[in-house]
């Protein structure tokens, strides 16, 4: 079993994209990576062993490296990640009865690309502005304000819910405030859960090329409007991870 070798599969994509000399497949050595062709859709695939452990993360950086990579030049349906079958037949197994949704998905995403935004509120400036603003929090803070915990618990508990839902609320103000900003340069747009208590705002926007550098000068200036109170990190261009995938088309 040790020597028997399955296909990770990557992504979907045009039946005349060729994966280029220098693309690099999951597993260490890394595994080269080939294109199954069907009609007009085709698959990125590399080998790896059968009952070889996959999801290290210089698997997963290979996984998005190679599709990224890949939807700077052609559109790309993800595939999810660790998917293994056994070999070509499989591939076409997939390929086959879904070619025509497929084909149909890869040319609605032709020339776009997914940027990801994720902004953090700086703690003390939220908190300071949450203080500022509700009378009520900000006299339970100075209720607890030097005193010791197991005395003021009551006081502790009920502060830690005001500030809390008022999190939440400046939260859905920052991701409306997103979506109003970006709204005229993207074709969709996908809310992302929150992924830690001081998150202002995530999302994930899919854009066509030709209007990717406008979106980027739109975000630079969100982000200098909101200097100081929240820091933002921008990921892009990459492929449409949050838009489409294989497995969705093929039910």
């Amino acid at each position: 079993m040790a020597d028997e070798t399955g296909l990770f599969v990557y992504g979907l994509v045009p039946a005349d994209v060729e994966a280029t000399p220098d693309a690099a497949g999951v597993g260490d050595p890394p595994g080269e990576v080939t294109v199954i062709r069907h009609g007009d859709v085709a698959a990125l695939v590399s080998p790896v062993p059968l009952d070889a452990p996959l999801g290290r993360s210089t698997d997963l950086r290979a996984y998005q490296d190679l599709l990224d990579g890949t939807a700077a030049v052609a559109p790309v349906l993800p595939v999810r990640f660790g998917t293994v079958v056994t070999g070509p037949d499989a591939v076409l197994d997939l390929l086959r009865p879904h070619h025509d949704r497929f084909a149909a998905a890869l040319a609605e995403f032709e020339g776009r690309v997914q940027y990801v935004v994720h902004g953090r509120f700086d703690e003390r400036a939220l908190l300071r502005g949450i203080l500022d603003e509700n009378p009520a929090a900000a006299s339970l803070a100075e209720q607890v304000r030097g005193r010791a915990e197991a005395a003021t618990r009551e006081p502790r508990i009920r502060l830690g819910e005001l500030i809390s839902q008022a999190v939440e609320l400046r939260r859905e103000a920052e991701n409306r405030r997103l979506l109003d900003v970006t709204a005229e340069f993207v074709v969709s747009t996908q809310l992302r859960p929150p992924s830690h208590e001081m998150d202002a705002a995530h999302a994930a926007l899919l854009v066509d090329t030709d209007r990717e550098a406008a979106l980027v000068d739109a975000l630079e200036a969100y982000a200098q409007d909101r200097r100081g109170l929240l820091r933002l990190r921008l990921l892009g261009p990459l492929a449409p991870y949050d838009f489409v995938g294989a497995h969705q088309l093929a039910g």
